[in-house]
C-alpha cells in the first residue's frame, strides 16, 4: 500500500489522469497562440509539395533555403495577382449589393399577381426576418463604433499574424525533419520508437491530405460557382463565388450556409431559384461523394455524425478556429484510438493507417 491508501497501480493511474487534465487546461489557456502555430504548420504543408519539387529541381542540394526561398516568392506573386483580379471585382460587387440588395427585397416582399395568399405570406415573413436580422447587425456596428478607436491596437495585433504565420512556417518547412529527429530520440530505441516513429507518419500523411484537399476544394468551389452564376445570370457571382469558397474551410456547416445564402440571393434577384437549386445539390454531391474522399485518402475520412459533432464543439470551445480544426483533431484522435487498440489486442505495426500522398 502506498501513501494516501492507495495501490501502486491505483496511484500511477491518478496521477496520469491529473497530468492528462493538467495537459488539456494548459492547452485551453494557450489556445491562441497554438493556433497561430497550428495555422503555420498547415501553411508550411500547403507550401511543402512546391518546396519539395523546387528541391528536387535546383542543383544544390546541401540545403532547403533557396527553394523555401523560391516558393515563397512564387507563393507571393500568385497571392498578389489573386487578391488584383478577382479582389478588386468582390469589391465592386459587395458595394453594388449592399445597395442593390434592399431594392430586391422590396419588391420581392411586394405581392406577385396570380400567387396564392399563403405563398405571399411566407415571402413577406422570410424578407422580414432577413430584414430584421440585417438592421440588428447594422445597428450592433453603428453602436460599437464610438469604441472603435479602443480596438485599434487589438486589430494591429490581428494583422501582425499575417506576418507571424509564414515565418513560423518557413522554420517548419526547414527544420520539419530535424524536429522530428528530436522528437523520436526522446524514446528509447525499440518497438516503443518504432511506434512513436509510425504514429509521426500518419500525423505527417493526415496533415498533408488534409491541406491539399483544402485547398483544392475550396479552389474548386470557387472555379464551379463562378463559372456557373456568370452563366445563369446571378447577379454578384464572382462575390457569391469567394463567399462559398471561404466557407468550404467549415465542414458541412459552411457550405450549407453558403447555398441558403445563395439561394436568398437568387430568389430576391428573381434569378431561376430552381436551376440554382438542382446545381448546388448536384455540386454537393460531387464534391462530397467523389472529390472529397479522392483528395482525402483512405485513414483521414470521418462518419458525418462525428464531423457535426466535432464543428459544433470545436465552435463551443474556440469559435471559428474551432471548427475549422475540428476535423484534422478528429482524425488525429481517431489514429490514436486505432493504435493503442492495435497495441492493446497484441497486433503493433508500424504500417501507416493514412495513405500516402498521391
Amino acid at each position: 500500500m502506498s501513501m494516501l491508501g492507495l495501490e501502486p497501480k491505483a496511484a500511477r493511474y491518478t496521477w496520469t489522469a491529473a497530468l492528462v487534465l493538467l495537459a488539456l487546461e494548459l492547452v485551453y489557456l494557450l489556445r491562441s497562440t497554438l493556433f497561430v502555430f497550428t495555422l503555420a504548420l498547415l501553411f508550411a504543408y500547403l507550401l511543402s509539395p512546391l518546396v519539395n519539387l523546387l528541391d528536387r529541381a535546383l542543383p544544390m542540394k546541401r540545403t532547403r533555403t533557396l527553394a523555401l526561398a523560391l516558393a515563397y516568392m512564387i507563393f507571393i506573386g500568385i497571392a498578389a495577382l489573386v487578391v488584383t483580379q478577382v479582389g478588386v471585382k468582390v469589391v465592386a460587387q459587395a458595394q453594388a449589393a449592399s445597395k442593390k440588395l434592399p431594392d430586391m427585397m422590396a419588391k420581392w416582399e411586394e405581392p406577385s399577381p396570380g400567387t396564392p395568399e399563403n405563398v405571399n405570406t411566407v415571402k413577406a415573413r422570410v424578407v422580414l426576418a432577413i430584414r430584421t436580422e440585417l438592421y440588428k447587425r447594422t445597428s450592433d456596428i453603428l453602436n460599437a463604433l464610438p469604441g472603435a478607436s479602443l480596438k485599434f491596437l487589438e486589430a494591429l495585433s490581428d494583422v501582425i499574424y499575417v506576418v507571424i504565420v509564414p515565418v513560423l512556417g518557413f522554420f517548419f518547412l526547414k527544420d520539419g525533419e530535424l524536429i522530428r529527429a528530436h522528437l523520436l530520440s526522446v524514446v528509447d530505441a525499440g518497438p516503443l520508437r518504432a511506434m512513436a516513429d509510425s504514429l509521426l507518419e500518419d500525423i505527417h500523411l493526415l496533415l498533408a491530405h488534409y491541406m491539399r484537399a483544402l485547398v483544392l476544394l475550396s479552389v474548386n468551389t470557387f472555379v464551379f460557382y463562378s463559372v456557373a452564376f456568370t452563366l445563369m445570370g446571378m447577379p454578384f457571382a464572382i462575390l457569391l463565388a469567394v463567399m462559398g469558397m471561404c466557407l468550404e474551410f467549415i465542414p458541412m456547416i459552411g457550405p450549407l450556409t453558403a447555398a441558403v445564402a445563395i439561394l436568398i440571393v437568387a430568389a430576391v434577384s428573381g434569378a431561376p431559384v430552381l436551376t440554382v437549386l438542382i446545381f448546388l445539390v448536384a455540386y454537393r454531391m460531387l464534391q462530397d461523394y467523389l472529390v472529397s474522399p479522392h483528395l482525402m485518402g483512405q485513414g483521414v475520412e470521418l462518419h458525418p455524425l462525428l464531423v457535426l459533432f466535432g464543428v459544433f464543439g470545436g465552435a463551443e470551445v474556440a469559435g471559428v478556429a474551432g471548427s475549422f480544426l475540428s476535423v484534422p483533431v478528429l482524425a488525429l484522435a481517431r489514429i490514436l484510438y486505432l493504435r493503442m487498440r492495435r497495441s492493446r489486442l497484441g497486433k503493433p505495426s508500424t504500417a501507416p493507417l493514412v495513405s500516402p500522398v498521391r
